[in-house]
């Protein structure tokens, strides 16, 4: 038997599980801002895993910098979610939450709500 899918997938699982909390402390703490931690981060591992011969590690490096690189669009989506009211903002930034909610006016509309229509009963 060959589990090296097996491993692959749970460090896969445990790599999302571990980033999705740390984009939240990032944007709570730096904004997002600190993008760059994250494609720092990202750039070491796949530069790293491009010169591990074990396909198994090389393939958990990989999925770890393109997780963090994903990380930078969460990190967006983060504050946009900060500012709508869905995750706490930072009293520490609360003048920079300020700016940004009036630089934005449709802040309350959810983009996946964008183009659709009620529908109508024939």
């Amino acid at each position: 038997m060959h589990f090296s899918g097996i491993l692959v997938g749970a460090a896969v699982f445990l790599i999302i599980g571990i980033c999705h909390p740390i984009v939240i402390k990032m944007e709570y703490y730096w904004g997002k801002k600190s993008w760059w931690l994250l494609a720092l981060a990202g750039l070491v591992l796949a530069a790293i895993s491009l010169f591990i011969s074990n396909t198994v590690v090389s393939t958990i490096l990989g999925a770890g910098a393109f997780s963090c690189f994903w990380g930078i669009h969460e990190m967006y989506a983060q504050e946009m979610r900060v500012l709508r009211g869905w995750f706490p903002e930072n009293p520490a930034r609360k003048d920079y939450y300020q700016k940004r909610r009036e630089e934005l006016p449709d802040l309350g509309k959810h983009p996946s709500h964008k183009n659709h229509r009620k529908k109508t009963s024939l």
